[in-house]
């Protein structure tokens, strides 16, 4: 932990609880909603054994009797409307500040204003109107920021990407010095390492960086590698690469790195690629829920995040469904930290 007034944490740091927004039938899951709900309740299981779970809904009563196998102590439900389920993205940015933790909430608009939002900005503001934190909700509505465009080392140093951050449609009205001065502020930063690499076919969210780099413990950062010449995103991945090579932590010595194998190609029945990645784990108090998809991949994948986080479970769940939508595990949920819930 670094000295300052602000911090932000890094996720494998201990956790309140873990928010969730269940799918319904007037969101994009409505035509495979009985698939992607068997995955969030794997989901909801995995958590529950763990921590607490928040989950908002239109209908609560509905998602309930889906859950009665799970302890009812560990499970606290908020019925509002949502457009859809990327709680990572539109859920509340956990900091330190003074030494208590409190809570973010930034403009969501859906990844530059491809899809409609006006449910999913309130949500944040809807659980604070309702009780449900212990702590500030701090409003930052004036800036767009995503939970899936940041990552943090928890001392100091935040990695993200230039294709997400500096969107025309996001915050557009900013340089990048202003951007850069403006999350070094709001979250007490040392540094910031910019990647301008990095892509997967088929991803809505600009390159967020918790589909291709991942802060680890013990100085380390977790990256999708792709050693496939005639693979698409073999050129870019391998440029992503040679960036990170070359960060370092807030003492100037480099990031340990540890490759991630890139699954072989999912499509869509209309032949579009799927971003299958397993750098979007979730980390938990106790575990690492970890994507998988049906591949060969799958094994190695489990094995080099077991070594990253050796004192945790690590947890496979099938996130195939998640897919089809363009997002995986990790952008489903949003961790709150200790004493925000």
């Amino acid at each position: 932990m670094i000295e300052g007034k602000l911090r932000l944490p890094a996720e494998w740091e201990e956790q309140s609880a873990v928010l969730i927004a269940w799918p319904h039938k007037d969101t994009d899951w409505n035509y495979i909603l009985e698939e992607v709900e068997k995955c969030y309740i794997k989901v909801a299981e995995a958590i529950v054994d763990d921590e607490d779970l928040i989950i908002v809904t239109p209908e609560p009563d509905a998602v309930k009797n889906k859950l009665l196998h799970l302890p009812t102590e560990r499970l606290h439900f908020y019925q509002m409307p949502t457009n859809d389920t990327w709680a990572r993205d539109f859920g509340p940015i956990s900091i330190v500040e003074n030494g208590k933790p409190a809570l973010c909430d930034f403009k969501f608009n859906a990844w530059g204003l491809k899809f409609p939002a006006c449910h999913d900005n309130l949500i944040n503001s809807n659980l604070s109107k309702f009780g449900a934190f212990k702590t500030d909700l701090k409003n930052r509505l004036n800036f767009v920021l995503e939970g899936g465009s940041i990552e943090s080392d928890g001392h100091g140093v935040l990695l993200t990407t230039s294709e997400c951050l500096l969107s025309k449609n996001r915050n557009g009205e900013f340089s990048k010095s202003e951007i850069e001065n403006y999350l070094l502020q709001q979250f007490g930063l040392k540094k910031i390492i910019w990647l301008n690499h990095g892509f997967l076919s088929g991803d809505d969210t600009d390159s967020h960086i918790d589909t291709l780099a991942r802060m680890c413990p013990n100085s380390t950062i977790a990256y999708v590698g792709c050693d496939n010449i005639n693979d698409e995103h073999y050129e870019d991945l391998k440029r992503m690469e040679k960036e990170l090579m070359c960060a370092t932590n807030v003492n100037g010595i480099p990031y340990l790195l540890r490759k991630l194998p890139l699954p072989p190609p999912i499509y869509d029945e209309e032949g579009t690629r799927l971003p299958a990645t397993y750098a979007n784990f979730l980390i938990t108090n106790h575990k690492v829920l970890v994507p998988t998809y049906g591949q060969q991949t799958d094994a190695e994948a489990l094995q080099i995040i077991k070594e990253l986080f050796p004192t945790r479970s690590i947890v496979g769940i099938d996130c195939r469904a998640l897919i089809k939508q363009h997002g995986s595990l990790h952008c489903i949920t949003m961790q709150l930290i200790k004493g925000t819930f």
